[in-house]
């Protein structure tokens, strides 16, 4: 079985085989059909994340996945071999991961995907969804609060611009100027292009602004960053949180149902083979991607 890898000495991410993988007692094992590849993958496969991250030398690569189902432990009783499912794999630690022909995942971690969502872009949905979708439900109901999505036409901006619209957020997002169409489109009722100082009540700052996101944020409102290891320093009253993004198939069923429905958009830039992954993530590196690159085994 091949599957994608990183060394902390870097850079570029490379193919290997291992043995095959078997589910332990609540696991399933799934045959890929799509992994996705994000920002972070990128950051880790650099080596630069190994220390943020305190990740041993040798880590897997890849948190999204698409995939027929194999076998299932014997304690799992809602999946079935056959199945089409799409999961999270949350644990940077393992040195096997979603960018591979195989993964092994926690039942829990998985949900099936329901008619109307195609199996390859299934794979793009889990890691950014479920990020916007952990980082805004804290924050509980907008009625009628102002909130700032910075990156609103990235991955997680848009799904965090469409889910927080439907939460009854006051949305404006943060982009560049071609892509006010596209964010307004998604959900948002205000759109700029630099953010306004001490403007919002809540800033969730997919962009990585840091300190210029804080500063965007009026005197005792919120800030929620996307990398918990190094949030940066709360002023004038102001919170400072980051998601910890984590795995979970109920809520990931949900976003497919909403997928399913409509209410999200996927969006796939392209599909890679596993045997040329490198090229998927120097087009992410190279950044101005609209949608996720897939890798296909």
């Amino acid at each position: 079985m091949r599957t994608l890898s990183a060394r902390s000495d870097g850079p570029a991410p490379y193919l290997s085989d291992v043995s095959s993988l078997q589910p332990r007692r609540h696991e399933v094992l799934i045959e890929v059909v799509a992994a996705a590849v994000n920002p972070i993958d990128v950051f880790v496969a650099s080596g630069a994340a190994h220390p943020v991250f305190g990740l041993p030398a040798l880590v897997g690569l890849g948190w999204d996945v698409a995939g027929r189902v194999a076998a299932i432990g014997p304690d799992v009783t809602d999946i079935a071999p056959g199945d089409l499912v799409a999961g999270l794999h949350d644990d940077l630690t393992l040195s096997t991961r979603t960018h591979a022909e195989q993964v092994v995942l926690p039942a829990t971690s998985v949900a099936v995907v329901p008619p109307g969502v195609d199996e390859l872009a299934a794979a793009s949905v889990p890691l950014n969804a479920l990020t916007a979708l952990q980082a805004l439900t804290p924050l509980g109901d907008g009625d009628g609060r102002t909130l700032l999505v910075t990156g609103a036409a990235g991955a997680v901006g848009g799904y965090a611009v469409a889910l927080a619209a439907a939460a009854g957020w006051h949305v404006t997002g943060l982009g560049r100027a071609h892509d006010e169409a596209w964010v307004r489109g998604a959900g948002a009722s205000g759109f700029v292009t630099a953010p306004q100082p001490a403007a919002y009540d809540v800033v969730f700052d997919t962009a990585v602004l840091n300190a210029l996101a804080v500063a965007a944020v009026r005197d005792g409102g919120q800030y929620v960053g996307v990398i918990p290891p190094a949030p940066p320093a709360p002023e004038r009253g102001v919170s400072v949180s980051a998601v910890n993004v984590r795995a979970d198939g109920s809520q990931l069923a949900r976003l497919l149902a909403r997928t399913a429905s409509g209410e999200l958009e996927v969006r796939v830039a392209g599909t890679v083979a596993l045997d040329h992954a490198g090229s998927a993530y120097e087009k992410l590196a190279g950044g101005g991607q609209r949608g996720r690159w897939l890798l296909v085994p």
